[in-house]
């Protein structure tokens, strides 16, 4: 796409290498001393998890509820993407998260065990917010000619989409970006009203817009990772070998790679098996990736149970009522009739007392750092 978004056939083709989460990961940690507090928690929690102090309770398959805001200029009207292309995007979601994607046989035999079925999967939404029947399908007109990272895509105010709410839904933005950008994310922890992920249109799903050789639905499987706090596998430190992703099981690497490398590729002394450069969260083509590892399913079990355990709460007490937050809802419902509670009402309970305690601790930074600014201390 060129930078004006008037094109829908680039002459060459946007680098995966323009992520833009690190970018929005960056400015909320330099705004924001809720976020630094946030992530820093987020951290701990994650460290418990891959160190074994703390274990995963979550047990079948975990299914996030999805809005898809298209948000589209009608002087490209390739951009208003149709159902089939969104419903392509799914599948390869769902094929991916589960390890059943037809080319995870490509992985090489040595990280082979490795390979994890993360136990997540996406579905479109089937109720509205005020709890009416949905398709999961906005579609939104916009003057812009395209959207950048600053997160202008998320609010009607600015030409977007407003979100619905992102502890009851995976928001999801389909647009025209500029400069190369094939989509973005939140990491857990920061502003609720711009949570989520977005997706150039042309990245997006296998049919319609996409285009070669992000034509796999992999862009998605890459931002969601974002989402459920996975970083970039070589730890964005520009090759010098001293950051990862903070995932045991992934070889530390220089940098991102390109398009479709071949086997073994050696950097950071990494050898003699090299980068594992066919991870969903490096930058090769969409044909070239294949796998998540057990670290990185056992981080996002941290995150889904720790930042983002509305979700695991919702589906286990039940159904969320629109404009009831989900901690609430799962506290009336946790019980079961005969006034006792199983061993599984006590793991959500855990969940909610987690949820509570971190919000406790947010209001607490905030208002510390409301007493900064005004000059006053908390006693």
């Amino acid at each position: 796409m060129t930078e004006s978004g008037l094109s829908s056939a680039p002459a060459t083709p946007p680098r995966r290498d323009l992520c833009g989460a690190m970018h929005v990961h960056r400015r909320l940690l330099n705004e924001s001393m809720t976020y630094r507090a946030q992530r820093a928690r987020i951290e701990n929690r994650a460290l418990q998890y891959e160190t074994g102090r703390r274990s995963s309770i979550r047990r079948g398959v975990l299914t996030i509820p999805v809005v898809v805001h298209v948000v589209h200029n009608p002087d490209n009207p390739e951009q208003n993407i149709d159902d089939e292309q969104i419903r392509s995007q799914f599948t390869v979601l769902n094929q991916d998260f589960r390890a059943a994607n037809p080319d995870v046989s490509q992985v090489p035999d040595v990280w082979k065990p490795l390979v994890a079925d993360t136990q997540v999967e996406f579905q479109l939404a089937s109720e509205d917010p005020l709890g009416r029947p949905t398709s999961g399908i906005v579609r939104v007109e916009t003057d812009q000619e395209g959207f950048d990272t600053d997160d202008a895509v998320k609010s009607a105010n600015s030409g977007g989409a407003d979100p619905w709410p992102s502890d009851q839904y995976l928001n999801m933005w389909v647009c025209q970006l500029v400069g190369g950008l094939l989509g973005y994310a939140q990491f857990p922890g920061g502003p609720p009203q711009t949570d989520g992920v977005v997706i150039l249109h042309s990245a997006f799903g296998t049919t319609g817009t996409a285009a070669f050789p992000f034509d796999g639905g992999r862009t998605a499987v890459h931002e969601i990772g974002h989402w459920l706090d996975l970083f970039h596998i070589w730890g964005d430190d520009d090759g010098a070998c001293s950051n990862d992703d903070r995932v045991a099981d992934t070889p530390n690497q220089a940098d991102h790679n390109l398009g479709a490398p071949a086997f073994p590729h050696v950097t950071c002394n990494n050898g003699p098996n090299g980068d594992m450069f066919m991870n969903y969260m490096d930058y090769v083509d969409d044909r070239a990736m294949f796998l998540f590892t057990k670290g990185q399913s056992e981080r996002m079990n941290a995150c889904l149970e720790g930042t983002r355990a509305s979700f695991i709460v919702a589906r286990h007490g039940a159904a969320v009522p629109a404009g009831k937050p989900a901690a609430a809802a799962a506290s009336a419902g946790a019980g079961g009739g005969n006034g006792g509670k199983s061993a599984h009402d006590g793991e959500v309970e855990r969940l909610l007392n987690d949820s509570e305690r971190l919000t406790i601790e947010v209001l607490s930074e905030i208002r510390d750092a409301l007493g900064l600014v005004t000059g006053r201390s908390r006693t």
